[in-house]
């Protein structure tokens, strides 16, 4: 199969999911979360997990967790957070995972929470490592939408530089920044122990990521996609479809000789 044909297949599958999404709005659930720079990690663990945000994508209502509100709920200054992390993190992760529990069947959007390093693995790790035991939301229930944009609109659709995807496709869609911090700058903040700055950019990404899917939904996401990769469609497809299926190919040449027939007609 040819690379366009593949990436026509990868499209229309991506768009399918899309449209599963939209019709089952009430149980789609846009996750983003925070943690420790894995880049700054030197003894092999995962990073430490700071706060998750959880967005209903028909009502827009957020559930957040974070370890500054676990520990004001255990009685705990902001000050102690650095000495008591662990403990402050299982009780965060307690909550996160019986709010996870009581949505079976909901299907979780997130942006590139693909592994172990940032991902459900993570999270999942994390918990089962501070002894909250296991619990893995099954892969069928994750729509990766970072992946989903790069199938519907091609691998140029934005760049990278200077502070990845999710960034510049907010400045190119004019929507607000505020709160929302790079990557670099949240590893900055953790370091900073900001547990607040961290989380209202938590929630803030889950609000942007929202506001991208339902751009994708009715179709106003601004991109620098060309009409070629908007529209999936390639004029090489359609000579490997009649170069492999003989049934397009005798109909591409009998349209082409009645063509031919019909013009020299007109001559005479």
């Amino acid at each position: 199969m040819g690379k366009e044909l593949k990436k026509w297949k990868r499209r229309k599958a991506a768009l399918k999911q899309i449209d599963d999404i939209e019709s089952k709005r009430d149980n789609v659930l846009i996750i983003h979360y925070s943690c420790e720079s894995f880049y700054d990690i030197k003894d092999g663990r995962t990073p430490r997990v700071t706060s998750i945000a959880v967005r209903n994508f028909s009502t827009g209502q957020t559930s957040s967790f974070s370890i500054h509100k676990s520990a004001e709920q255990m009685g705990a200054s902001v000050d102690e957070i650095d000495a008591r992390y662990d403990e402050f993190e299982k009780h965060m992760l307690d909550e996160y995972f019986d709010f996870v529990k009581s949505r079976h069947g909901y299907t979780f959007v997130h942006w590139n929470m693909r592994d172990i390093n940032y991902g459900f693995q993570a999270i999942e790790h994390r918990y089962s490592v501070l002894g909250g035991g296991s619990f893995i939301i099954d892969d069928a229930r994750k729509f990766d939408l970072a992946r989903a944009l790069v199938a519907i609109y091609g691998v140029s659709y934005i760049g990278h530089k200077p502070s990845g995807r999710l960034h510049n496709l907010v400045e190119h869609n004019r929507m607000t920044m505020k709160d929302t911090l790079t990557g670099a700058e949240e590893a900055a903040a953790f370091e900073n122990k900001e547990f607040v700055k961290l989380h209202q950019s938590t929630l803030r990404k889950a609000d942007i990521m929202a506001n991208i899917l339902e751009r994708v939904v009715d179709g106003s996401l601004k991109t620098n996609a060309s009409w070629w990769d908007m529209h999936g469609a390639h004029p090489s497809i359609l000579v490997e479809v009649a170069t492999k299926h003989w049934g397009w190919m005798l109909f591409t040449v009998l349209a082409t000789i009645v063509g031919v027939a019909s013009a020299f007609a007109g001559l005479f």
